[in-house]
């Protein structure tokens, strides 16, 4: 009961970074966005998860975890009933940058609850395993939910849906959770501030740059400002003595190898389910319902692939998974690449799909594990908040490089259709300012296939790192087993 309470936690926060990608349509019309401005829909609740996850898992390691995680679970479904009621533009961005608080202060305490709830060895591993297939398998999850909600329902409810689940959550975890020690120390405001501004401006600067390029006056600043927010950052958390992110964890190589690759993965899988999205309902044609439906073996295979590797990973430790997870990815990836404006969900879409899956099934049970690994108790929670904010930071920053990539595409395949046109179909589109149907499918089909290059070349780094730099000790595979040698697991 402990896991599920702590499973259904992730899988609230999760989804809903995908659940509203289905109903975007629906809100832009409905509170009236711009395109420029509904990408924020996605990035406000994004970026302040990820920037925040470090304070977050940092609050539950000095107030205790399950105050700071029952707080976190209220304060998400307290923004979630605000974003539902949201009447303009404004107010649903404010709703879904505070649910990104309460995600970044949920999601790593109840990572950091596995950790001191379920015994070291295959209790743990099995636990492990639950937890990383919700965390995979939320994005497909929340694409179907949202299908649902929006078909069915309104657009609303793909945030009204969190309230009722949140309030079970928090009912729940008093009975079935125990408190955890807390440990004495204060909150590095200055470092969670320096690095949340850093990684906003970062992602803010590839977001401007896809639309106004790479000489943009603001993109050039947004940089900058980023490079020098980051730098601060660094050398606050070097000279402080309770850093938000204690430095020495990436001393580890392991440690550090396994924050690369996630880095890398969470780009990737972002990518997929945004611009898959996109593909099967502008292309295919598919409606919210359908789309939805068309991801719903990704999760299945997930939950597959995470539960073959932590039922042998005691066996062959996390590296095989490590490197055949990111290769299977890569594969996937680059099947994609051939996606054209002929191509079926059956023929070309659901096979790929899957490979891709099965791969991120095994590297996030690793992953996680690896994570973990040889951390201090006091530490924990800094440990998986700093896991969960490399994903949601890779995702953001690889989101909006795939979004360039697939923008520049876009455009050359536009202009080349515009040169190839007689003139009476360019003054047409001049006049009307409409493309033909087959000149859009085309256009945002050669985008979301260059995306896809640039996806797989991430998981194919990711497949490299984990190669090169992952090293398991036989050590380690024995305290995987539950035996006591003093391996890094």
């Amino acid at each position: 009961m402990a896991l599920f309470v702590l499973a259904s936690c992730q899988l609230m926060v999760v989804l809903d970074i995908t659940i509203v990608n289905i109903a975007l349509p629906h809100i832009q019309s409905a509170l009236d966005f711009s395109i420029t401005s509904l990408s924020w829909v996605v990035s406000a609740y994004t970026l302040t998860f990820g920037g925040l996850l470090l304070l977050g898992g940092r609050a539950g390691d000095i107030l205790g975890r399950r105050r700071v995680f029952i707080f976190g679970v209220l304060l998400f479904a307290l923004a979630s009933l605000l974003g539902g009621f949201a009447q303009n533009s404004g107010q649903l961005l404010g709703a879904r940058a505070l649910q990104g608080v309460g995600g970044a202060i949920a999601s790593p305490t109840a990572l950091a609850l596995i950790s001191t709830t379920f015994r070291e060895g295959p209790e743990r591993n099995r636990a492990f395993g639950v937890f990383a297939a919700v965390s995979a398998g939320g994005g497909a999850i929340g694409l179907l939910a949202g299908g649902i909600l929006v078909e069915w329902l309104n657009w609303r409810w793909v945030l009204f849906v969190n309230v009722p689940i949140g309030l079970l959550i928090v009912l729940a975890t008093p009975r079935w959770i125990r408190e955890s020690e807390r440990h004495p120390g204060r909150f590095d405001v200055a470092g969670a501030l320096t690095s949340t501004a850093g990684m906003v401006l970062l992602v803010y600067g590839f977001i401007r740059a896809s639309q106004d390029g790479w000489r943009d006056a603001l993109t050039l600043a947004s940089f900058a400002g980023a490079v020098v927010l980051l730098a601060v950052f660094i050398l606050i958390e070097r000279r402080s003595r309770q850093p938000i992110t204690p430095l020495h964890m990436f001393a580890d190589r392991n440690r550090a190898g396994t924050y690369g690759i996630m880095l890398c993965l969470a780009a990737a899988i972002f990518g997929m389910f945004f611009f898959l999205t996109l593909f099967v309902q502008n292309v295919l044609e598919f409606s919210p319902l359908q789309a939805g439906l068309a991801f719903l073996p990704v999760s299945a295979v997930i939950a597959f692939g995470a539960g073959l590797a932590s039922r042998f990973l005691p066996v062959y430790g996390p590296k095989p998974f490590m490197v055949l997870g990111a290769i299977l990815a890569a594969a996937g990836l680059a099947w994609l690449t051939l996606t054209d404006v002929h191509s079926t969900y059956a023929g070309s879409v659901l096979g790929p799909m899957l490979v891709f899956s099965l791969g991120m099934g095994m590297e996030f049970v690793s992953l996680t594990l690896m994570a973990l690994s040889n951390v201090p108790t006091p530490e924990t929670g800094a440990a998986s908040g700093l896991l969960n904010a490399t994903q949601q930071v890779g995702g953001s920053l690889g989101l909006s490089i795939l979004a360039t990539m697939s923008g520049t595409a876009s455009a050359n395949e536009a202009e080349k259709l515009l040169q190839q046109a007689s003139p009476a179909e360019r003054l047409r589109i001049e006049r009307t300012g409409e493309l033909p149907k087959p000149w859009s499918d085309q256009i945002l089909t050669a985008g979301v296939s260059a995306a896809f290059i640039m996806a797989a070349i991430f998981t194919a780094v990711a497949a490299l790192i984990a190669l090169i730099v992952i090293q398991v000790r036989p050590s380690d595979l024995e305290r995987l087993k539950g035996g006591t040698g003093p391996g890094a697991m």
